[in-house]
Parts: structure tokens; C-alpha cells; sequence
């Protein structure tokens, strides 16, 4: 078992930013990718960005590329999302995952095998 535990978030003006940190336990030799999903009020969840967990290859949607960037610590077994730039469109709840022993960023969200507890990200205008 893998154990996801989110940390940041909160309410910021657009434009401003915020940090969102994801530390995993248990299980982690497991884990072959992690990624950030998002899902807004009324809206199907959507990938936000991913990395693999040994190579660093990233993947952002177009919605957040040159605004979010995805970065791992792998020593502290932790995933961190820092968002710039922020919209009021990005408002939802930003949730980690972790996948097992896939290959690259898997990119939809039936492919995750442990999520976190969401971390609801609010901008306003």
C-alpha cells in the first residue's frame, strides 16, 4: 500500500500562486509515476501535470504549460505542484496519485492506483 498525504492550497487572487506538496509512504519502490488531477464543481476530473518517478519526464495539460510546474524530491518521497499565474479557471480540488510500476505519465485517472485527499484550490478574481 501506498499512503498519499496533501499539503497547500488555499485561496489566492488571480495571478498570484500557491504551492501544493504531496508526500507518499509506504509502499514507494512501487511507484513509477505521480501526477496532479484537478476536478472543478460540475466537471470531469482532468490531469494538471505528471512525473515519472525515476527519469523526471514531465507532462503538463495545454491549460497549465508555462504557468504549473511539477517537481519531485525523491529523498523525501515527495511530489510538490507549484502554480503561477493563477486563474480563476483553475479553482477545484487538486488531488495527488501515485501509479505502480506503469511506464511514463499515464494520463487518465483510471490508470492511478492511490490518491490523495484533495486539496481545494480557490482563485478569485
Amino acid at each position: 500500500q501506498v499512503q498519499l498525504v496533501e499539503s497547500g492550497g488555499g485561496l489566492v487572487q488571480a495571478g498570484g500562486s500557491l504551492r501544493l506538496s504531496c508526500a507518499a509512504s509506504g509502499r514507494t519502490f512501487s511507484i513509477s509515476a505521480m501526477a496532479w488531477f484537478r476536478q472543478a464543481q460540475g466537471k470531469e476530473d482532468e490531469i494538471v501535470a505528471g512525473i515519472t518517478w525515476s527519469g523526471g519526464w514531465t507532462y503538463y495539460a495545454d491549460s497549465v504549460k508555462g504557468r504549473f510546474t511539477i517537481s519531485r524530491d525523491n529523498a523525501k518521497n515527495t511530489v510538490f505542484l507549484q502554480m503561477t499565474s493563477l486563474k480563476p479557471e483553475d479553482t477545484a480540488v487538486y488531488y495527488c496519485a501515485a501509479d505502480r510500476f506503469g511506464a511514463g505519465v499515464p494520463t487518465n485517472s483510471y490508470e492511478y492506483d492511490y490518491w490523495g485527499q484533495g486539496s481545494q484550490v480557490t482563485v478569485s478574481s
